[in-house]
Formats: C-alpha cells, sequence, structure tokens
C-alpha cells in the first residue's frame, strides 16, 4: 500500500508539474492567452521603433541662418564674407563643413548659402523653401543670436513664439526635401562674447552702433540694472537653445548639436579684429570643426 501510494503520489506530482510547465510556455509565448490581437500558437512581436536615419557622408550641403554663416565681419567691417563661412565657404584657413564633407571642387558645385544677415527665426521658413529646392543631403542651421540681441531685452522673440517658427521652417524643409539631415547649431553664449570682447576698446566703439544692445549695450555698466538685463538675455538663449533640441529630437534626420556652439569658449583670437562680437577667420574655423565632428560622429552629442 505505501509502494503504491507513493507511485501515486509520484505520478500526480509530475502532472502538475507537467501542467505548470504547459502553463508557462503558454504565458510566454503568448499561445491561448485570451487577449485579443494575439496569434495563436505563434510569439507576440512588439512593434519595432525605427531608429534614427543618419548619413555621415552627404553628397551636398545647403546653409540657412543668421550674419554668423554669411561670414559677417570677418573680412571687413560691416559687410558680410561669405567665403569664410563655417558651413561653406571656400578660403582655405577655415575649410569649412562643406569642405571638409565634399572637397574644394565639391563644395563649389554642390553647397550653397541661403543665410541673411540679421534674420531672425521668423525668417527661417522661407530660407528653408529656398534650401529644399537645392535638393541637399545636409542642411545647417545656426539661428537665434538675432532674437535675443534687439534694441532692448523686452522686445526679445518670445520663446512660444520661437518655437512656432522653427517647427513651420522644419514642414517647410520636409514639404520640398522630405530626406534631407538638418544638422542644428545651438545659439552662441553671447554674454561669454560680451565679457570677452568688452576688453577691446575699439570693439566697444563698434558695438555702441547698435550690435546687439540689449547685451552689449553701456558695455562696462556693471549695476544691477545692467547686470539683470544681461542675466535676461542669457536666460533667452538658453531657453531658445531648449527649443532648438526638443525640435530636433523630433526629426529623425535632425541632429542638434548638443550645446557645442554655446559652450566654447571663444577667445579674443577667435572673434572679428572688428566688432570683437562675430566670429573672424579663426572663429569661423572653430565652428567648421565642430560641425564637423558632430555630423561625421557614429552618435549624436549627448
Amino acid at each position: 500500500m505505501q509502494d503504491r501510494s507513493a507511485r501515486h503520489r509520484s505520478r500526480t506530482a509530475a502532472a502538475v508539474l507537467a501542467a505548470v510547465s504547459l502553463l508557462g510556455t503558454a504565458a510566454l509565448t503568448g499561445c491561448d492567452s485570451g487577449q485579443e490581437g494575439t496569434t495563436k500558437g505563434a510569439a507576440a512581436q512588439p512593434s519595432a521603433r525605427p531608429g534614427p536615419v543618419w548619413d555621415r557622408e552627404p553628397g551636398s550641403v545647403a546653409a540657412v541662418g543668421d550674419s554668423i554663416t554669411r561670414g559677417f565681419d570677418a573680412c571687413s567691417v560691416l559687410a558680410d564674407c561669405p567665403e569664410v563661412s563655417w558651413a561653406t565657404g571656400t578660403d582655405s584657413g577655415v575649410r569649412s563643413l562643406a569642405v571638409r564633407l565634399l572637397g574644394e571642387a565639391g563644395a563649389a558645385s554642390h553647397s550653397w548659402n541661403h543665410a541673411e544677415t540679421g534674420a531672425r527665426i521668423a525668417q527661417l521658413p522661407e530660407q528653408m523653401a529656398l534650401a529644399a529646392k537645392e535638393k541637399p543631403d545636409l542642411v545647417t542651421v545656426m539661428i537665434g543670436a538675432n532674437d535675443a540681441c534687439r534694441d532692448s531685452a523686452r522686445y526679445m522673440t518670445p520663446v512660444a513664439d520661437f518655437r512656432a517658427s522653427f517647427e513651420a521652417s522644419m514642414r517647410q524643409l520636409r514639404a520640398g526635401a522630405p530626406k534631407a539631415q538638418v544638422y542644428v547649431s545651438s545659439v552662441p553664449d553671447l554674454k561669454r562674447l560680451w565679457s570677452t570682447g568688452r576688453g577691446n576698446a575699439l570693439g566697444k566703439q563698434i558695438w555702441k552702433l547698435g550690435i546687439c544692445r540689449s547685451m552689449l549695450g553701456d558695455a562696462d555698466d556693471m549695476g544691477a540694472q545692467a547686470a539683470a538685463r544681461r542675466a535676461s538675455v542669457q536666460d533667452r538663449v538658453v531657453a531658445y537653445n531648449k527649443v532648438l533640441r526638443e525640435v530636433c529630437a523630433k526629426d529623425l534626420r535632425c541632429r542638434y548639436d548638443g550645446g557645442a556652439v554655446f559652450d566654447y569658449p571663444f577667445t579674443g583670437r577667435q572673434l572679428s579684429q572688428w566688432d570683437w562680437f562675430h566670429p573672424g577667420r579663426d572663429g569661423q574655423a572653430r565652428l567648421a570643426e565642430i560641425a564637423y565632428r558632430n555630423v561625421t560622429a557614429a552618435r549624436p552629442p549627448a
């Protein structure tokens, strides 16, 4: 009797283990789970989310943006100098992004500069439409400094308007060039530029002509009111960069520089010798280096 009982208990335990194993398998594979949308007899597969699409060797470049991309004040006072542009210039000392990617001949025939000195974000959709007509592989964007650089801090572009204009710009590009990649530069640290340039007497005289009054006005005034004004401009630039990062992150073919230009410690060597605010030739070369490093990186900046 004891042997038969033991055998019976053994068979029962084996049956229970088999049932548990079967149920476990069904739970893992989704078989007969009773949940809607599960295919009987096959494992449920999660839908794959497409990963970022990025070609590290684009064959053409179009640039949009403001005076920095036009090389303003880099060659002569109060004048554009697109040949030294960090994005599409031909100057051998700068070695623009286009030259680094395409070579000199390729840059001459397959790069276009639609940036405009003085441009603000509201004008970017129109520039993007022009860039889209070129059907470029890559579009570079550097915009926002003029939205913060106004005659008074109260006239700075509201952050919500800045976002709306950048979103409209991306839609404009996608309508005409759906597969173009976009490299977005952060807005430079205007307060750092003020701090660096204010030591140059000639530069401060040029500033009085009206360059970025919201930040550069009364350059030597260290009082509380002037400090608060500069801080408000700085905060607005930080907010603009957040918008650029967030909007870019929604597009699989867009890459933000991770704040690299904002963080770059410009010195007098990199600034224009005429206004001590815009990048000179050396500054344009540094911008080209930053862009090339980010465009050709295996992963986007953190």
